[in-house]
């Protein structure tokens, strides 16, 4: 899968994506992740992706412009292959991301992240620019970058060879509608006074199954 993500700060992505997980996916290419600075798609001098807002009103709007610029440019393969591809606008009054909406987006070949600043971006963004918009909770966040990170992560653990171990997909929490994933212990046995059930000990397969399919929580 590849990812490419629009920003006007791309060096916030560095520390995150070429950690852990994400950054063993990319170095065994079973993910590509892009990340563009959006000023590079403007035409005039001073590299301006931002104006005030018509009607006036507080803040500056990120224009619409170097955001369709960009997206264009992203799209054109220079080798031609043809990629199912997904256009995402992060807004407020976006459809609220879910672990379905992940496993959506996971069957795309590429995803297109456009990052918002400012008081926002200019409308015709969302009407003729982005396939879609997704909100990732009803907060207010200074802009889309954390948000792309959040998708990103949980899109790309879904992709085929990311993970180490495919099994844990098929048992962690979300992995069905409102499932939550039963408790987890480890070493010390006793830590404190506090001790892991006696259930876990025991050897005991089909009992240790009774107790966890037990413990799951379904948040509905």
């Amino acid at each position: 899968m590849r990812i490419d993500i629009i920003t006007i700060f791309p060096h916030i992505f560095d520390s995150y994506f070429n950690e852990s997980i994400i950054s063993r996916a990319q170095k065994k290419e079973s993910i590509n992740i892009n990340i563009h600075d959006l000023r590079d798609f403007t035409s005039d001098k001073h590299r301006k992706v931002d104006d005030t807002p018509y009607g006036g009103g507080a803040g500056m709007v990120l224009k619409i412009e170097p955001i369709s610029e960009a997206v264009e440019s992203i799209k054109k393969d220079p080798s031609g292959k043809k990629m199912k591809t997904r256009t995402i606008l992060f807004s407020a009054k976006g459809k609220r991301y879910t672990q379905a909406e992940a496993r959506r987006l996971s069957e795309y070949d590429r995803l297109i992240m456009i990052c918002g600043r400012y008081e926002g971006v200019d409308e015709r963004v969302a009407e003729h620019v982005a396939d879609e918009e997704i909100s990732i909770g009803d907060f207010v966040l200074t802009g889309g970058e954390l948000s792309a990170m959040v998708v990103a992560d949980s899109v790309s653990r879904l992709v085929p060879g990311v993970l180490g171990n495919e099994e844990s997909l098929k048992f962690e929490s979300h992995s069905e509608e409102g499932y939550l994933e039963y408790p987890q212990y480890t070493k010390p046995e006793v830590f404190d006074g506090l001790k892991v059930p006696d259930v876990l000990l025991s050897g005991n397969h089909g009992e240790i199954e009774k107790w966890r399919n037990g413990k799951s929580k379904n948040k509905n």
